[in-house]
């Protein structure tokens, strides 16, 4: 797939798609949309949980296969990452079909072989959020458990893993700068997990609290991955978060401490890598990632606590949004 940055302008793309989208790429701070894809439509999709963040690009490749775009921030980031509409973000994907989601994020790194504007693949999640963002479908009155073990889709990230080369991986790189790694379990940690720890913020952790998740195991720090991933899990959608690396936190005293300046700097610096990334990833899945998701779906429908009596026919409808026809009362 060619990459380029031409801006085209959606603003007069049809407002609906007929077809079925399996795929969907979410874009995080430095990635607001795929300019390397063929836009086909712009979809303002109604959730009982509300609107999504931002619209819904529906882009096609060279070969015609359908990918989904969300800005998790909003189009000119202005959401926090507490007030992402996480919810409504993967219930309009899930109204689209969609099976299987490629999330980016900019993260911070705890560790110092993971450099700035390295890229990460994590495989599991630390919970440091503050509760006050909603990270279930489910509540009073239908009562439901998903499996969490495994906070991201093993298939996915074997898919991603084996895609895309440790290094190496972006054709022109600027060779001033080191070339960025693709930390992966697999083939750059011995096998180890890598570890994504989710924070509150907006502001950043405090040296003492970096210090802290380095001691737990920590890889990388951000605040975006939860309750996305919960939230997907319960949808029955595969999820895998590619993370970019823009500093290294507050732990590293021999590194001038990170500022918004050098975030943005790195972010700015590291944008179209990502679109390269998300444009292989998106060719490879389409090749290869088709029964990606097929193994959790149907995962909910006897995963329900609630007695049939007890369940509130408000939140059952609600619940048909997700899964229409999973559960009569």
């Amino acid at each position: 797939m060619s990459v380029h940055r031409e801006k085209i302008d959606v603003t007069h793309l049809p407002h609906h798609y007929d077809g079925q989208v399996t795929l969907a790429v979410i874009g995080g701070t430095g990635l607001y949309d795929l300019p390397n894809l063929h836009p086909i439509a712009r979809l303002t999709i109604s959730t009982p949980w509300g609107f999504p963040s931002s619209p819904i690009t529906i882009s096609k490749t060279e070969s015609g296969f359908p990918v989904a775009f969300l800005a998790r921030h909003g189009q000119h980031h202005d959401l926090l990452p507490s007030d992402v509409p996480s919810r409504a973000n993967i219930a309009a994907l899930k109204k689209l079909g969609v099976k299987a989601i490629i999330a980016f994020s900019a993260v911070g790194s705890l560790q110092q072989e993971i450099k700035p504007r390295d890229f990460v693949l994590p495989t599991q999640i630390i919970d440091r959020t503050k509760g006050i963002r909603p990270s279930t479908f489910f509540e009073k009155g239908f009562v439901a458990h998903a499996m969490f073990g495994e906070p991201f889709d093993l298939k996915l990230n074997s898919l991603v893993a084996n895609a895309i080369p440790s290094e190496g991986f972006l054709e022109g790189y600027d060779k001033e700068d080191a070339n960025p790694t693709l930390h992966t379990k697999e083939h750059t940690n011995n096998g180890e997990d890598l570890t994504v720890i989710c924070m509150e913020g907006p502001q950043f952790s405090t040296r003492a609290e970096s210090k802290l998740y380095r001691s737990w195991g920590g890889s990388i720090i951000n605040m975006s991955v939860l309750p996305e991933a919960k939230l997907a899990r319960e949808a029955e959608i595969a999820y895998q978060m590619i993370c970019m690396s823009t500093d290294y936190d507050s732990w590293n005293e021999s590194e001038e401490p990170v500022t918004v300046e050098t975030v943005v700097g790195n972010l700015k610096a590291n944008s179209a890598n990502a679109c390269k990334l998300a444009a292989k990833l998106i060719d490879e899945f389409a090749e290869k990632g088709g029964e990606i998701g097929n193994d959790i779906q149907g995962s909910m429908k006897f995963a329900v606590s609630t007695s049939p009596h007890g369940v509130k026919k408000e939140l059952l409808e609600k619940m048909h949004f997700l899964f229409p026809g999973y559960w009569q009362v």
